[in-house]
């Protein structure tokens, strides 16, 4: 098997054995980025000298037995994060050229347990889009059919791993960011609950929904992921205190004494035919490992999109407001005033979906309209989240499709917002919820583009995702399977 196509539980033991070396590793890595990076499209900076250099510390620290769980395997990183040696554009116009001073929490975890980080990989412009078409510098590419969105905003994360320009990726998941790329690309994609991973140095959108999780290519490799990532930041405020589990060890056969809720709602009108049969197919694979099936609702799904439509850009319009070309990022030099320099800067620096997305939070937070809008968003978001509480009281898990279909033509949705935002009505809710969740593939549409099953749970059991979608994983038999690059 070619390196590149190995999963990063496969290179760690190769790595462990000493059958290959860190050093080689990445530069197949490399190797491969150069092959087919020009139908990818997914990266949007390369650090070659910086990956080999880590990957030599790497060696010496495998050599001398003090590597970490992830040393010497390479990863990729969502544009997002911030990296003190690498840019951090946030894939807009706005951040072009920006270094931040400090890495993320999570980008020092991934770099003491001994990753190798190749680069930083394109994504919806701050994290806002299904399709990172809004990408101010490059649309990745679905690695299963050219011509077709990768998903987003995490689309370079899913890209990258799918195409095997590395072994891993990190992105981020504001209302299916991470679940939804991962599902069109064929990949296995988590949510962690809100609080699990640390969000310190993760370029903000909606604060209240943000969260920070890890994209590969099978279920072992998330769960040895979310190992490192897991755990209590005291950077970040709504970290949470809690004792983190080994996921690995969920990884068992066997779904006995498992309840699996299947709710009508996310089964319903406009639902792709051939993504109703792959998930159901794989509802019975579970049901066939000894999981129980429980018919479920979840009433107020229906105001899902509205919620989070007022919620994150409301909480954008607050977090964007640094962008004002005063302290770093883009500014414009022809302004004749301060305020005319803070509105051309936006201006000219904020793509067209950034910018509608202001003056929606903008306008929902204004006098006046605060308790109609935000206001009751916020009350229905409680609603939501109520939900969910009195499934999981007949349940485990709440099983479902990711996306109404699978990946779609680049292009075909970029002059309709509204359609762009109903593409992701069966995620949203885990966000406004703060609960995890977890894409794992479960099939292929009639044209060879794969097809995602979501799995859900009450916060904090993450352990429980993974132990049904490892078994989902066993009895599909397709997670061997790599895009015909």
């Amino acid at each position: 098997m070619e390196l590149h196509n190995l999963t990063l539980q496969q290179a760690k033991d190769r790595l462990v054995a000493g059958d290959i070396t860190a050093t080689a590793l990445t530069n197949a890595f490399l190797k491969r980025i150069d092959q087919v990076e020009a139908s990818v499209k997914a990266f949007l900076s390369l650090h070659k000298n910086q990956a080999l250099k880590a990957a030599a510390q790497a060696d010496n620290r495998l050599q001398d037995g003090t590597g970490g769980a992830l040393c010497g395997l390479p990863l990729s990183l969502k544009d997002v994060l911030c990296t003190s040696t690498m840019p951090t554009t946030c894939g807009s116009k706005i951040l072009e050229g920006f270094t931040p001073p400090y890495d993320a929490t999570v980008v020092e975890k991934l770099k003491d347990a001994g990753a190798v980080l190749l680069g930083k990989v394109a994504m919806d412009e701050f994290a806002m889009g299904s399709t990172s078409e809004n990408c101010a510098y490059t649309v990745p590419e679905n690695p299963w059919k050219k011509g077709y969105v990768a998903g987003g905003s995490s689309g370079g994360s899913a890209a990258s791993v799918a195409a095997g320009e590395c072994l891993a990726s990190l992105g981020s998941d504001t209302g299916g960011s991470i679940r939804q790329p991962a599902s069109l690309c064929g990949i296995v994609g988590m949510k962690p609950t809100y609080g699990r991973v640390s969000r310190y140095g993760l370029v903000a959108f909606a604060s209240s929904l943000d969260q920070i999780g890890p994209l590969t290519r099978d279920v072992t490799d998330c769960a040895l992921m979310m190992n490192v990532l897991s755990g209590f930041d005291p950077h970040d405020s709504t970290s949470i205190q809690r004792d983190v589990p080994d996921f690995s060890s969920s990884l068992t056969d066997g779904m006995q004494g498992m309840r699996i809720g299947i709710p009508r709602e996310y089964f319903a009108e406009g639902l792709h035919p051939e993504v109703d049969s792959a998930v159901r197919e794989g509802i019975a694979m579970l049901k066939d490992a000894g999981a129980e099936i429980v018919d479920i609702s979840l009433p107020h799904t229906e105001y899902c999109v509205a919620v989070y439509y007022l919620i994150a850009p409301a909480e954008a319009s607050s977090n964007l407001a640094r962008f004002d070309g005063v302290r770093y990022g883009y500014r414009d030099t022809d302004a004749d005033s301060l305020i005319d320099m803070y509105k051309q800067s936006r201006s000219q620096g904020f793509g067209d979906e950034v910018k509608r997305r202001i003056l929606i939070g903008t306008y929902a937070l204004s006098s006046g309209y605060y308790d109609a809008y935000y206001m009751k968003a916020s009350q229905v978001r409680t609603l939501i989240k109520d939900d969910f509480s009195k499934a999981f009281n007949e349940c485990d898990l709440v099983v479902s499709p990711v996306s109404p279909t699978p990946a779609w033509e680049i292009g075909t949705h970029s002059q309709d917002p509204l359609a762009m935002y109903l593409s992701d009505i069966l995620t949203l809710s885990a966000n406004l919820a703060g609960i995890p969740g977890i894409s794992v593939p479960c099939g292929f549409s009639s044209n060879g583009l794969p097809i995602g099953m979501q799995m859900q749970a009450t916060h904090f059991n993450e352990a429980a995702l993974f132990r049904a979608a490892w078994n989902l994983e066993q009895q599909a038999g397709i997670k061997e399977k790599r895009p015909p690059l």
